[in-house]
């Protein structure tokens, strides 16, 4: 019971912070804005790219969500899995600028391959397990900053940087991170590069990687298995 109060108050104090410091979105001008996936309800005010349900409509249960209670599916080429709780999933995070998603990660070796939000920043923390994480700064320096977490520990991945997570550890891993915008996107490098639709040109991936077209052939030959 003590490492649950642990848990929702550091995630608590994470989503404050987040919310008060730095959020992608807009500030929103009025005390909640619950997203309608019905875009052309004659009942809702577009705002931020999602239609508002009239405030005297909204219920608690806008503003809920208990998906995250659940294990992801760690059994695909990855080994990782990962659960949102964005406005899609909580429509009473529409305006306000922050959401979460649940990591979950294989043994030995469960991987959230290099990717980016390109709208948030990300706070992660371990609820259970050992990570290895790291992310890379933008050109010309590309350098490298990297960590291996445990239980409890956080480490914070800048809006739009490349970004990754290891279970170095024999057991499963979970991990819960607050992000700094209702909607932050998610580009899995691999995905994009190598299994766009429709295909990049060998011509250009084979000079900007410096490989064989072979090497690029076969790459895009591959499935790219999405785990979000």
């Amino acid at each position: 019971m003590a490492s649950i109060h642990y848990f929702t108050l550091t995630i608590a104090i994470l989503a404050l912070a987040s919310s008060l410091a730095y959020a992608s979105d807009p500030s929103p001008l009025q005390d909640f804005c619950v997203a309608l996936n019905d875009s052309n309800s004659n009942a809702g005010v577009f705002v931020n790219g999602k239609f508002c349900k009239n405030p005297k409509f909204a219920k608690a249960d806008d503003f809920f969500f208990s998906g995250l209670r659940n294990a992801g599916n760690t059994s695909n080429p990855v080994g990782s899995a990962v659960t949102p709780a964005n406005v899609v999933q909580i429509p009473g995070l529409n305006t306000l600028g922050i959401s979460l998603v649940r990591i979950d990660y294989a043994p030995n070796g469960g991987l959230n391959p290099p990717h980016t939000h390109p709208r948030a920043t990300e706070a992660l923390f371990v609820l259970e397990g050992t990570l290895y994480v790291g992310f890379v700064t933008s050109n010309p320096d590309n350098r490298l900053f990297t960590k291996v977490l445990n239980k409890g520990d956080v480490f914070v991945f800048p809006e739009g940087l490349i970004h990754f997570q290891l279970n170095v550890g024999k057991t499963n891993a979970i991990a819960i991170a607050g992000l700094s915008s209702q909607n932050p996107g998610v580009i899995t490098i691999a995905n994009a590069v190598f299994g766009s639709n429709p295909p990049i040109s060998v011509d250009v991936l084979t000079k900007a990687f410096q490989v064989d077209k072979n090497v690029i052939n076969y790459l895009q030959a591959q499935f790219w298995w999405d785990n979000n």
